[in-house]
């Protein structure tokens, strides 16, 4: 969808301990502030990838936002379509519709108010960014409407 796109790699803190301690949370049924472990097919391998992930849910939509840009899980999330939301015994599978550029300021708003103490460092925009501010970086942040399907 958009032309220009941004990635942010995980550092080894988030890679080795951060992420290992929120899906082993995840596996026992806890969540830290509502997160979930994603799971999609690998677009090469074709093998499960998980990570774990900040749903909003918004107006009664959910919506996966990719506060790294243009990572793995949302390659993999737009070539298989679909993915899998974990939280200890309980998957939902899920399709993934990409959001539009001019439709997402609503929701990176409602996502920066609830996640910007855990997340907010990879949006670079000042504490209380303006609508204008956060108009200029929404190419750069993929988003995924959840419609489970179970």
């Amino acid at each position: 969808m958009a032309a220009e796109t941004k990635y942010i790699e995980p550092d080894w803190f988030t890679r080795n301990v951060f992420n290992p301690a929120v899906h082993a949370l995840g596996r026992l049924g806890i969540s830290i502030a509502g997160h979930r472990t994603l799971t999609v097919r690998g677009r090469k391998s074709g093998e499960p990838r998980t990570t774990p992930v900040n749903p909003l849910e918004l107006d009664g939509e959910i919506y996966l936002v990719a506060p790294r840009g243009t990572t793995q899980w949302v390659r993999n999330l737009r070539a298989a379509g679909e993915g899998t939301l974990k939280l200890g015994r309980r998957s939902r599978r899920f399709r993934g519709d990409e959001i539009p550029d001019d439709a997402k300021l609503p929701i990176l708003k409602a996502y920066l108010d609830k996640w910007a103490w855990e997340v907010g460092r990879f949006f670079e925009l000042p504490k209380d960014p303006s609508d204008e501010q956060i108009g200029e970086i929404r190419r750069l942040h993929p988003i995924f409407r959840v419609t489970y399907l179970d």
